[in-house]
């Protein structure tokens, strides 16, 4: 069982005066206080349902240093979109980690648990679409992002990894069960995540059988459409093939773009050491723009269209739905464990906290996340 306690501890920093919003927030996750940076645009209306990124960091590093690498936050300005920068564990009590097996082989720690109830806290809080949740990341981020595809489909519409593949343990382990767009994002002079692989138990697929495994998963078509970009910037060491294989089960795509020359890095303009020819993070929010995941119903009603008083309750919480459908429910308690579940049916339906200890819970009504208080 999941032990996920809110803490809601958060540290609100106003950027400017439209009140654009970065978080510090914390979760409890099986003991443990998992950390994270979230940013919230200044035209976020809690009346919109919203897509969410959540944004990985690489092997050593944190929430707060992948926000600033890879500048996202002028885009969500724009597009209206809420990002997360969830930061790992100490991998030995050294440097910080996300658990995807091969190199990080011993770890215990359960990052698959720690996202969804990190998923399910944001949605508690801000009106978050619950088919445009998108995962991506860097190095081991990226790692990451892919083992998300596999093992938490059902929350996950599309993933975008950059220099980052699959291990022998994810690989292994993979069973999505929907179509998933991937977008992958690699030098091939990388270093660390060579373009053609690593072997051995810590070892790292190569870019083509990772960019073949989620193609033919998808059912895409195995001829891509390949592209060469315009080399901007001439200086910077490298160029930039784009290849497209469409055709997917649900339409949707698998596409690469592969940085010929390109090292180690995330690419946008801020950092000089990086391939100048692309933005990574505008290629990244481009591709997840076009994609809702097919695993999570599109008959899910709007929060605002809900009516669900009195909050806080000390008796009964009351619910409206405003059709004739019936809504499944689930009551969690802020340690995530399952307090009641069912249906709810049209006009008017109530759930009894009148047993239940004093405190917050979690009420999921068709993939939608509510924090309700009992007094």
């Amino acid at each position: 069982m999941n032990k996920t306690l809110l803490l809601f501890l958060c540290s609100f920093i106003i950027l400017n005066a439209s009140k654009a919003q970065t978080i510090n927030g914390s979760i409890m996750h099986d003991g443990i206080q998992r950390d994270y940076v979230l940013y919230v645009p200044a035209n976020y209306d809690s009346n919109i349902s919203v897509p969410l990124i959540l944004n990985f960091h690489g092997f050593g590093g944190s929430g707060a240093q992948q926000m600033g690498n890879s500048t996202f936050r002028p885009i969500a300005d724009t597009a209206g979109f809420i990002i997360v920068h969830p930061t790992g564990t100490p991998f030995n009590g050294f440097v910080n980690h996300w658990n995807v097996g091969g190199f990080t082989n011993g770890s215990t720690v359960d990052d698959i648990g720690f996202t969804a109830a990190l998923i399910d806290s944001l949605s508690a809080n801000y009106n978050i679409n619950p088919t445009r949740v998108y995962s991506t990341g860097f190095s081991n981020g990226g790692f990451f992002s892919h083992r998300l595809a596999c093992e938490l489909p059902n929350r996950i519409a599309a993933i975008a990894s950059v220099s980052g593949t699959f291990t022998p343990t994810m690989q292994a382990n993979c069973s999505p069960s929907h179509p998933t767009p991937v977008l992958q994002i690699h030098g091939t002079t990388d270093p660390t995540v060579p373009y053609d692989g690593t072997t051995g138990n810590g070892g790292m697929a190569s870019v083509d059988s990772v960019i073949d495994y989620w193609v033919s998963t998808n059912n895409c078509d195995t001829t891509p459409t390949t592209t060469a970009l315009p080399d901007i910037n001439t200086n910077d060491g490298s160029t930039v093939e784009r290849s497209i294989y469409a055709g997917g089960d649900a339409g949707v795509s698998v596409e690469l773009l592969k940085i010929i020359g390109g090292a180690h890095r995330w690419p946008v303009p801020s950092n000089t050491n990086a391939n100048q020819d692309i933005n990574a993070s505008l290629e990244i929010w481009k591709f997840f723009s076009k994609y809702a995941n097919t695993a999570v119903s599109t008959k899910s009603i709007d929060k605002k269209n809900f009516k669900i008083y009195p909050n806080p309750t000390n008796d009964y919480l009351r619910v409206e739905i405003p059709t004739s459908e019936k809504v499944m429910y689930e009551l969690k308690t802020i340690t995530g464990q399952s307090v009641s579940s069912g249906k709810l049916t049209s006009g008017q339906s109530k759930i009894s906290f009148s047993s239940l200890p004093t405190g917050f819970y979690v009420l999921l009504l068709d993939g939608q996340a509510f924090k309700i208080r009992k007094d």
